[in-house]
């Protein structure tokens, strides 16, 4: 009759917290489905969606653990402590992660760049590949691959040059001093009206923009679509430079000029 009475009541604790366990842990897996639904609608990113999901279904989980634990008669205090005391001790651990976790987080709420986008992060320059919630990855323009944690991404200057729809080709193209200016201008403007790349609006241009040492400068800009800002420029480059060679315009290169001014020998002067 003693053992009868040990028994039931750790047969009642077992039930009970097999029952807080199963219970619980479907309640937890039910509340985050409805909070993945509301981040969802919210359209947050699916990366950062399925890490808060899974970051607070482990903290559910692990709260309807220490209750189940209570039940069984464990010191849920000394539990729960022990939790906090390697939640510190795994923080401390991964500074680095948990600092490109945040800025992972703040790349993916304020989208400075997407998939695909052409960037400079840094000083690296690449094709967006992905991102994800600690990295993010660039494929270079030579096809590597370059995995940039997010806390230096963050940290970083970024510039996206795909994120407009449009973008200016700016060229600086000198001429000789003694090309015919008028003429090498006339040549410049037909080609940015005749390149069918280059944007009618805004409205092309060319002025002369300096008198250097050795060349007139003339600035030619155009606008056209950032997909095709790169092909364009070589094209209008390699166009600027047969058509200057045609027409007897000179591109000249840096030179510079020695006059040599010979002195009599000092016997010479002084017998004179």
């Amino acid at each position: 009759m003693a053992l009868w009475t040990l028994i039931v009541p750790l047969i009642k604790a077992v039930v009970s917290a097999v029952a807080i366990f199963f219970i619980g842990r479907w309640v937890a897996q039910l509340v985050i489905g409805l909070a993945k639904k509301a981040m969802t609608k919210a359209k947050l990113d699916e990366t950062l969606i399925a890490f808060l999901g899974n970051v607070g279904y482990g903290l559910l989980l692990a709260m309807v653990i220490i209750s189940a634990l209570g039940q069984l008669g464990v010191d849920t205090t000394s539990a729960a402590a022990l939790l906090g005391g390697a939640a510190l001790a795994i923080g401390l651990a991964l500074q680095n992660q948990l600092s490109s976790f945040a800025a992972g987080v703040m790349l993916i709420l304020f989208r400075p760049f997407a998939k695909g986008n052409v960037v400079d992060i840094g000083g690296q320059m690449g094709i967006v590949e992905e991102i994800k919630i600690t990295s993010t990855i660039l494929k270079t323009f030579d096809n590597q691959l370059v995995w940039l944690p997010n806390s230096s991404v963050w940290g970083n200057k970024i510039t996206n040059f795909s994120a407009l729809p449009t973008r200016r080709v700016d060229l600086t193209i000198g001429i000789g001093y003694g090309s015919d200016l008028k003429k090498a201008k006339e040549l410049l403007v037909a080609m940015l009206k005749d390149e069918p790349r280059i944007l009618d609006d805004p409205a092309p241009s060319v002025v002369v923009s300096n008198l250097g040492d050795n060349s007139v400068d003339f600035a030619v800009r155009g606008w056209a679509a950032s997909a095709d800002w790169w092909a364009t420029r070589c094209d209008l480059v390699e166009r600027i430079k047969l058509s200057f060679d045609e027409h007897d315009i000179e591109i000249p290169f840096p030179q510079r000029t020695v006059h040599l001014v010979s002195e009599a020998p000092a016997a010479e002067v002084a017998a004179s």
